[in-house]
């Protein structure tokens, strides 16, 4: 009778112990869906480490077909729309959206950019971000954080870009002949818009170096 409660216990310590093992590799699992399910359908291995989560667990998954390797370091479930947007952001994570782009993101224009831009900083290297097509902008340290802000995605990805008025400001740097196709129709949205703030728009214009060019369009506009 003893011999017999012993195998009893034996058994019944070994089927606990698969269970526990099965389960923890289940709630591995869950844990990694709940926060993917928690971020737009996205984990990153950060995620998983602050959650004390072995990075090889994203691994498993995607040999499971649980996870897609969207970049290094990001994870995506199976049926979640690719955020362009969003990749990029976590790819180059010190770069700002910009020009075309920071205008669609704000939806200040209906007109997609051909590729994404961002500005970095000038000691950035942004050879990898040219090299995955996206357009560089370089801006000085001391003005880099003039109009910064985030913004969410199509997808509802929190990304970070320009204001409107830096965004407005940026698009006539550098050129002796703005693009007027974008930017005269955005600057008519602009200043019928509720946001519309000319003595914020003046004074990034001073600072960036383009105040006679908004000037000249706000004579005619306002």
């Amino acid at each position: 009778m003893a011999t017999l409660l012993l195998v009893v216990h034996s058994c019944l310590t070994l089927d606990n112990f698969k269970r526990i093992g099965t389960n923890k590799r289940g709630v591995t699992t869950d844990t990694l869906m709940d926060i993917a399910m928690n971020n737009n359908g996205y984990v990153t291995s950060t995620q998983a480490t602050d959650a004390d989560i072995p990075r090889r667990k994203l691994a498993e998954a995607v040999n499971a077909g649980e996870l897609i390797q969207v970049a290094r370091g990001l994870y995506a479930l199976p049926d979640v729309w690719e955020d362009p947007l969003y990749i990029a952001q976590y790819r180059f994570s010190r770069g700002i959206f910009s020009d075309d782009t920071a205008l669609f993101l704000h939806g200040m224009t209906d007109r997609a950019p051909f590729a994404l831009t961002m500005t970095f900083p000038r000691s950035y290297n942004a050879s990898s971000a040219r090299e995955a097509g996206i357009i560089c902008r370089t801006c000085a340290d001391d003005l880099l954080d003039l109009g910064l802000c985030t913004v969410k995605t199509e997808y509802s990805n929190i990304v970070r870009a320009y204001n409107i008025e830096r965004t407005l400001c940026d698009l006539m740097r550098g050129q002796s002949t703005p693009d007027s196709q974008l930017i005269t129709p955005t600057m008519k949205v602009y200043v019928r818009s509720k946001s519309c703030d000319p003595v914020k728009l003046v004074a990034y214009a001073r600072a960036l170096g383009v105040e006679s060019k908004i000037r000249n369009y706000l004579g005619v506009l306002l």
